[in-house]
This record gives structure tokens, C-alpha cells and sequence, in this order.
């Protein structure tokens, strides 16, 4: 679930709009497949026997319930689960029945962070920490696809406006105070 146009403030516009890497359905596949290896080898090894079928039909029943719990269920959220960053916020929505989304404005951000372990190296991914000036915690992007051009993309529009003070600060996209007397 991204974020649509009729969800965009006046002349907010999408910058990037991404799923977690690929590798988060690495596991769930893997099982998957595993899965249904077993299933097949059960009937195979007791195709002959008088009580195959039914083994069968009990090993695919159970198979069937672990898919579902452990395969489709974290595909689907794979699926409904974007990070969008705006010209003005850092948004991430997810769910699949129940709709959860959470956005951070980028005058609001104070600190991104990345990390990476070795895996996420090989791959290219990694996660953001989105710290932001509110008593909330900040925000995690788990398992970002190429994750340093992302943070480069998310501190160019950090800084990529004045806030029209005369203080000589760059506040990332901070709203304009109201110029004349204090």
C-alpha cells in the first residue's frame, strides 16, 4: 500500500517509492519449497501402501496450514508494506487487513543512521533509522534495497531548502517563519 495522490499535501511529490529487498522473502520461499518437497516425498514413499492416501491427505493438510502461516502470510505483508519519501515526509505503510502507516515530516528529522551487517553488504541492502524531534521512537526502514543511494536521496532533501531565517542554518525543509519583527 503506497501512498496515493489524493493522500499528497499541495505540491508534495513522490520522490521514491520502494518495498523491503527481496531478500525477507528469501526464507519464507525456502520454506515453501522445502514444504513441498516433503509433501511430495510422503506420497512418493506411500503411493503403494494401503494407507497412503490417507497420510497423504493428513501431510497436506498440515503442510497446507504452515504455507499459509509461514509462506503467504509474510508474502502478502511483503506486498503491502512500501516506504514512500516525499519532497516533504518520510512515510511507511503496511498491512494487510488492518492498514498501519506512519509518517515522519522531513523538518522533523534529526539523525539518519544506517546499518548493515555482512549479508546486507552482499546483497546491497540495509536499514535506515530515522531519528525524529518528537518523544516517539523514530522510525525503522528494515532491509532497504540499495540503501546508501537512499540515504544520500533522503539527505539532499534534508538540505535542500532554506528556511528563510537569517540565522544562516539549513533546517531540512523546516516551514518559513514569518519574516518582520519578533
Amino acid at each position: 500500500m503506497a501512498l496515493k495522490d489524493k493522500q499528497l499535501a499541495d505540491g508534495e511529490e513522490i520522490v521514491l517509492s520502494i518495498r523491503t529487498h527481496w531478500k525477507a522473502l528469501a526464507e519464507p520461499v525456502a520454506l515453501g519449497l522445502f514444504l513441498l518437497a516433503l509433501l511430495w516425498a510422503v506420497w512418493w514413499f506411500t503411493r503403494d501402501q494401503s494407507f497412503g492416501s490417507w497420510l497423504t491427505i493428513g501431510a497436506a493438510v498440515v503442510v497446507a496450514a504452515i504455507l499459509l502461516w509461514f509462506v503467504v502470510i509474510p508474502v502478502l505483508r511483503w506486498f503491502t508494506s512500501r516506504y514512500v519519501i516525499t519532497n516533504r515526509r518520510i512515510s511507511h505503510r503496511t498491512g494487510i487487513l488492518t492498514k498501519v502507516g506512519r509518517d515522519i515530516p522531513l523538518h522533523r528529522v534529526n539523525d539518519i543512521a544506517i546499518e548493515k551487517n555482512l549479508l546486507d553488504r552482499m546483497l546491497g541492502c540495509g536499514s535506515l533509522v530515522v531519528s525524529d524531534a518528537t518523544d516517539k521512537a523514530g522510525m525503522l526502514l528494515h532491509d532497504v534495497p540499495r540503501v546508501e543511494s537512499v540515504h544520500v536521496q533522503l539527505q539532499n532533501l534534508l538540505y535542500a531548502h532554506d528556511d528563510g531565517s537569517d540565522d544562516g542554518e539549513w533546517p531540512p525543509n523546516e516551514p518559513r517563519r514569518a519574516r518582520g519583527g519578533r
